[in-house]
């Protein structure tokens, strides 16, 4: 039996086994025999039925804490049932572990403030949502953002919260399953915090009366960080129809020159490039500008000199590792992994272009030598794999060693981030793609979060590398120049990827698809995608929420269009590790399960499967 109690105001939770006449002997409680013979019932292992659907039983070898333990009335305390049965608090309860799959049945595991656990519950015919939903009319459940398994127990009062709604009639629905919604968004419960929620847009708003905001508690006093806004029905406009232009041409960009070499209306110039692209014969050029090496405002002679002076730095960086003797190099661990890892990666990069292609390429040895010197050049960062893939597409338009270093550099500034080891970046930059995904379609949001893909965790390799393995190689080179110009604001390549999953909203949403059915459709769209068709929708999703007059703060800062709010308890900066040089590429947290997936050395793996008894 089990169920929710009150006692001076306080919600428990009893379970205490019953026996009721008939069929008691559906389900055999007992211990694992080490020996591995076959288990029997006795006074520690008795047999009985639960007597109710579904059955919420309890195995366990450990008796419960005394103090967590209380008999319900009527229990017998001789009744062999009765050692099994607890009575706990709710208000005692930190957190709610459920099982992994692949069991027979499924399990809950209740974990209190104090750090115990409770005997494990287990479900045989399901029934773990079933127990959760009930619990979440007492409790504010909130699924972990480190593991999925585990629900977060919140000790607000949900009834004074839920009465605080209802007051405001701000919404249709029962306000605890509202509550609950909340703590369940994927933005604000990963970053611990939904104390102010605004800008509940048509569809989820009532005309509220005034004064009863005053009704609604204030956040935590303990609250670790200002409270992010919930986004939930976002009303935005119609989607413009947006047209791209024809590339920039070699004589388009020679009116921009002006008599002493230095570009003009250079602004003008950055948004025709956004706007189409650069013809292949300018790339050479225009790319030094883009990444920063060159300067917009130089002069000829300016650029001249800076060439010259980048020329000797570099070739001062390379001679610090072409100096090292076989001797030297076997008494340096860091830069002989460096070494290997290089060497194996440039043997499998873009193979199959002709720039790359055969066992003697003069290519390959470039890139070699412009990594090795980039780890010279950044200490601390060094190689991490996926990098060869962000420098072969340079060095293939570029082609002059020194050129080609330096540009990589300007490509790294932007996005050095990726490679820390601490993946506060990737985590970041998931979250914002989170947001952005939420307001812009919260129907797609809400079947990946039902599939477990709501963490985006197929989106990795696509940000990692700024969808270098998408995309077929030319228009690599053209997503690239347009993103490096910055324009309509930072973050469009956040955009890009909403662009792709907006592209395959329906065949993701109508097939059925479950996590690892979406992560191989996702894998397999690899070359298959058009950079002009997902380029426009990515301009035209940009343009759909820059018109929208009540766009919530946190979107607007990652459009650029608000500068960030200021943390209320700042973290310490991120700054990149030394790197073991036989450490991976940072990867997201595995899940146990896999899929097929492409030939790639980045690989991404599913998320687990949900428990059967509970599907």
């Amino acid at each position: 039996m089990e169920g929710a109690g009150y006692r001076d105001n306080d919600v428990l939770l009893h379970w205490a086994p019953v026996e009721e006449a008939g069929d008691s002997t559906q389900i055999l409680f007992s211990k694992k025999d080490s020996s591995g013979g076959d288990s029997c019932a006795s006074e520690e292992e008795p047999t009985f039925d639960p007597g109710y659907e579904p059955d919420w039983a309890v195995i366990s070898t450990v008796r419960p804490q005394p103090r967590h333990s209380e008999p319900m009335r009527g229990a017998e305390p001789s009744c062999p049932q009765g050692s099994w049965a607890f009575s706990v608090s709710l208000g005692e309860l930190k957190s709610i572990r459920r099982s992994k799959p692949g069991l027979s049945w499924a399990y809950l595991v209740l974990v209190t403030q104090a750090g115990g656990s409770l005997p494990a519950l287990h479900f045989h015919r399901g029934g773990t949502r079933a127990l959760l939903r009930v619990l979440s009319r007492y409790l504010l459940l909130a699924s972990s953002p480190q593991d999925s398994r585990l629900y977060l127990v919140f000790p607000h009062d949900s009834s004074a919260l839920s009465n605080s709604f209802h007051h405001l009639q701000l919404f249709d629905q029962d306000s605890s399953n509202v509550v609950s919604r909340f703590l369940q968004d994927p933005y604000s419960t990963t970053f611990s915090s939904f104390s102010r929620v605004t800008n509940f847009f048509r569809g989820a708003l009532q005309p509220q009366p005034e004064g009863a905001t005053s009704d609604l508690p204030p956040p935590p006093d303990d609250e670790p960080e200002p409270g992010f806004e919930v986004i939930s029905c976002v009303e935005l406009g119609p989607r413009p129809t947006v047209e791209r232009g024809p590339p920039v041409t070699e004589e388009e960009w020679a009116r921009h020159v002006g008599p002493e070499g230095r570009l003009q209306q250079v602004p003008e110039l950055k948004n025709r490039i956004f706007s189409g692209g650069l013809s292949p014969g300018l790339r050479r050029e225009a790319w030094k500008f883009l990444l920063g090496y060159l300067s917009w405002e130089g002069t000829a002679e300016e650029h001249k000199a800076h060439v010259r002076k980048k020329t000797d730095e570099y070739f001062r960086m390379k001679l610090q590792w072409k100096s090292v003797s076989p001797e030297q190099e076997r008494r340096n661990s860091l830069l002989h992994g460096y070494r290997s890892l290089i060497e194996r990666d440039v043997s499998r990069t873009d193979r199959t272009n002709k720039f790359y292609e055969g066992p003697e390429n003069p290519g390959l040895g470039l890139l070699n030598d412009i990594l090795l010197t980039y780890c010279m050049y950044h200490f601390d960062l060094g190689y991490v794999q996926g990098m060869s893939d962000l420098l072969s597409p340079i060095l293939y338009v570029i082609q002059n060693e020194v050129d080609a270093f330096w540009c990589f550099c300007g490509f790294m500034e932007l996005v050095q981030g990726n490679f820390e080891e601490s993946q506060e970046t990737m985590k970041r930059q998931l979250g914002r793609l989170l947001l952005l995904l939420r307001v812009l379609d919260p129907q797609l949001c809400d079947f990946l979060d039902s599939q477990d893909s709501g963490s985006l965790c197929f989106c990795f390799r696509w940000l990692l590398i700024w969808f270098k393995r998408e995309f077929p190689f030319p228009d690599v080179l053209r997503l690239w120049e347009v993103l490096w110009t910055g324009l309509p604001g930072p973050n469009l390549h956040l955009l890009v990827a909403c662009a792709i999953l907006d592209m395959e909203r329906d065949t993701l949403m109508l097939s059925g698809f479950g996590s690892n059915e979406i992560l191989k459709h996702i894998n397999e769209l690899t070359m298959k995608l058009s950079v002009e068709d997902v380029l426009t929708r990515a301009e035209a999703l940009h343009r759909q929420l820059t018109a929208c007059p009540e766009l919530p703060h946190n979107v607007q800062e990652i459009l650029g269009l608000a500068p960030p709010t200021e943390p209320h308890s700042p973290s310490p900066t991120a700054s990149p590790l030394p790197l073991s040089p036989t450490r991976a590429p940072p990867t997201p947290p595995p899940p146990t399960d896999t899929a097929q997936q492409p030939d790639s050395s980045l690989e991404i793996l599913p998320e687990e499967e949900d428990d059967g008894a509970d599907s």
